[in-house]
């Protein structure tokens, strides 16, 4: 599983999805995002503004991430 490192108590999961390259813009995180298509600790989550913390785990289009601090 690959990590995820943040500075900030929390992050966007648009944001998250983006950072870890999965996708290329705000864009095309939202399309994945409201259509089912990323799951967070393991539930489909359909909130593009959703707040990931330190210890979530996020999937999508085959890749699984752990968020963590720096």
């Amino acid at each position: 599983m690959e990590s995820i490192q943040i500075m900030d108590d929390f992050i966007k999961l648009g944001q998250v999805i983006k950072l870890a390259g999965l996708v290329e813009s705000g864009v095309q995180a939202k399309d994945v995002i409201t259509s089912g298509q990323v799951k967070v600790n393991g539930t489909v989550q359909l909130q593009r503004g959703k707040k990931i913390v330190v210890g979530d785990i996020v999937e999508y289009d085959g890749h699984k991430f752990s968020v963590c601090s720096r």
